[in-house]
Protein backbone atom coordinates (compact mmCIF):
# COMPACT_ATOMS: atom_id res chain seq x y z
CA UNK A 1 0.00 0.00 0.00
CA UNK A 2 1.47 3.36 -1.16
CA UNK A 3 0.59 5.92 1.68
CA UNK A 4 1.83 9.71 2.08
CA UNK A 5 4.79 8.34 4.48
CA UNK A 6 6.32 5.74 1.93
CA UNK A 7 5.95 8.57 -0.70
CA UNK A 8 7.55 11.09 1.89
CA UNK A 9 10.81 8.12 2.53
CA UNK A 10 11.03 8.07 -1.20
CA UNK A 11 11.40 11.54 -1.82
CA UNK A 12 14.15 12.23 1.03
CA UNK A 13 15.60 9.23 0.09
CA UNK A 14 16.16 10.55 -3.61
CA UNK A 15 17.19 13.57 -2.30
CA UNK A 16 19.46 12.28 -0.49
CA UNK A 17 21.37 10.11 -3.08
CA UNK A 18 21.21 13.70 -5.39
CA UNK A 19 23.18 15.31 -2.67
CA UNK A 20 25.55 12.59 -1.84
CA UNK A 21 26.35 11.96 -5.53
CA UNK A 22 27.11 15.99 -5.80
CA UNK A 23 29.16 15.72 -2.90
CA UNK A 24 31.33 12.55 -4.74
CA UNK A 25 31.72 15.03 -7.45
CA UNK A 26 32.99 17.65 -5.77
CA UNK A 27 35.79 15.16 -3.90
CA UNK A 28 36.64 13.78 -6.96
CA UNK A 29 37.94 16.32 -8.31
CA UNK A 30 40.11 18.67 -6.28
CA UNK A 31 40.76 16.28 -3.06
CA UNK A 32 42.06 13.24 -5.73
CA UNK A 33 44.35 15.93 -7.29
CA UNK A 34 45.40 16.85 -3.66
CA UNK A 35 46.35 12.87 -2.93
CA UNK A 36 49.01 12.55 -4.82
CA UNK A 37 50.64 15.94 -2.35
CA UNK A 38 50.06 14.19 0.57
CA UNK A 39 52.82 11.92 0.49
CA UNK A 40 55.75 14.19 0.47
CA UNK A 41 53.39 17.71 1.56
CA UNK A 42 51.57 15.23 4.11
CA UNK A 43 47.77 14.90 4.31
CA UNK A 44 45.80 17.53 3.63
CA UNK A 45 49.71 19.52 2.85
CA UNK A 46 50.44 19.78 6.32
CA UNK A 47 54.18 18.85 6.24
CA UNK A 48 55.40 17.07 9.11
CA UNK A 49 58.88 17.41 7.93
CA UNK A 50 61.17 18.80 5.99
CA UNK A 51 59.03 18.90 2.96
CA UNK A 52 57.44 22.49 3.44
CA UNK A 53 53.95 22.35 4.19
CA UNK A 54 51.47 24.42 1.56
CA UNK A 55 48.22 24.21 3.47
CA UNK A 56 46.72 27.75 3.97
CA UNK A 57 49.64 29.11 1.76
CA UNK A 58 47.35 31.96 -1.29
CA UNK A 59 45.78 29.88 -3.91
CA UNK A 60 47.49 32.09 -6.31
CA UNK A 61 50.81 31.35 -4.62
CA UNK A 62 50.59 27.52 -5.31
CA UNK A 63 49.20 27.98 -8.86
CA UNK A 64 52.69 30.00 -9.81
CA UNK A 65 54.60 27.75 -8.16
CA UNK A 66 52.98 24.95 -9.86
CA UNK A 67 53.46 26.80 -12.98
CA UNK A 68 57.02 27.74 -12.04
CA UNK A 69 58.04 24.03 -11.69
CA UNK A 70 56.04 23.00 -14.95
CA UNK A 71 58.72 25.33 -16.84
CA UNK A 72 61.61 25.19 -15.07
CA UNK A 73 61.94 28.32 -13.53
CA UNK A 74 62.02 27.34 -10.09
CA UNK A 75 64.16 24.39 -8.99
CA UNK A 76 63.55 21.40 -7.68
CA UNK A 77 63.69 17.85 -7.48
CA UNK A 78 60.69 15.69 -8.01
CA UNK A 79 57.73 18.48 -8.57
CA UNK A 80 58.91 19.24 -11.90
CA UNK A 81 57.84 16.31 -13.13
CA UNK A 82 54.85 15.77 -10.76
CA UNK A 83 53.73 19.54 -11.99
CA UNK A 84 54.21 18.66 -15.33
CA UNK A 85 50.83 15.96 -15.54
CA UNK A 86 48.97 18.83 -14.13
CA UNK A 87 46.90 21.34 -16.70
CA UNK A 88 45.50 25.21 -16.09
CA UNK A 89 41.92 23.88 -14.77
CA UNK A 90 43.86 21.02 -12.18
CA UNK A 91 46.48 23.52 -11.23
CA UNK A 92 44.10 25.97 -10.19
CA UNK A 93 41.85 23.08 -8.29
CA UNK A 94 45.35 21.65 -6.47
CA UNK A 95 45.64 25.44 -5.82
CA UNK A 96 42.00 26.04 -4.10
CA UNK A 97 41.88 22.94 -2.33
CA UNK A 98 45.24 23.32 -0.54
CA UNK A 99 44.71 27.35 -0.23
CA UNK A 100 41.22 26.12 2.53
CA UNK A 101 43.40 24.37 4.71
Amino acid sequence: MFNKLSAALMLSGFCLSVSNASFALEISQASMLANSCASCHGTLGKSPGAIPAINGKSASFIAQSLRDFQNGSRPGTVMGRHASGYNEQEIQLIADFFSKQ
